[in-house]
């Protein structure tokens, strides 16, 4: 049987840090459905097509790895395709101490589905993907904190 695990995230844009905790799940998992939903709380720079299309060409000869949309919560969107662990990445204590939170939250809406959390190999431990948009706005080189090959 194989073991699956959704990665979701909103990914403004997908980062080299988002592809290393990617690569790292995929040794613990068969397959990775990586899962692009819409954060209420963020407004979007790249909208959703763009997005899915930066991930699925970042990932591109990668076994195991598909990519979805999603707009519900994240716990139903696993519970819709029989899912059982979720995985996210943390950069460092903020970042834990907020999916630790929402990996509680989830515990208690949904037992049966696990929360992995991944932390990002340090030397992605300082991307993040508002980094990248402001970056972008200036007009400047965001070639290093992106998966190699890509253009945005």
């Amino acid at each position: 049987m194989k073991t699956v695990a959704l990665f979701p995230g909103s990914f403004d844009p997908f980062t080299a840090g988002h592809l290393n905790i990617l690569k790292r799940a995929l040794t613990m998992f068969d397959e990775i459905v990586i899962a692009v939903g819409i954060n209420q709380d963020k407004r979007g720079f790249f909208d959703m097509d763009k997005r899915v299309a930066i991930i699925e060409e970042a990932t591109r000869g990668i076994p195991g790895v598909s990519v979805i949309q999603y707009s519900d919560l994240t716990i139903d969107c696993c519970r819709r395709m029989g899912i059982r662990h979720i995985v996210r990445g943390v950069r460092n204590m903020i970042d834990f101490e907020t999916e630790r939170s929402v990996a509680d939250a989830n515990r208690r809406l949904a037992p049966e589905i696990e929360t992995i959390i991944i932390p990002t190999a340090q030397e992605f431990a300082h991307i993040s993907s508002s980094a990248v948009r402001d970056i972008l706005r200036h007009g400047g080189d965001y070639s290093a904190f992106i998966p190699e090959g890509i253009v945005l």
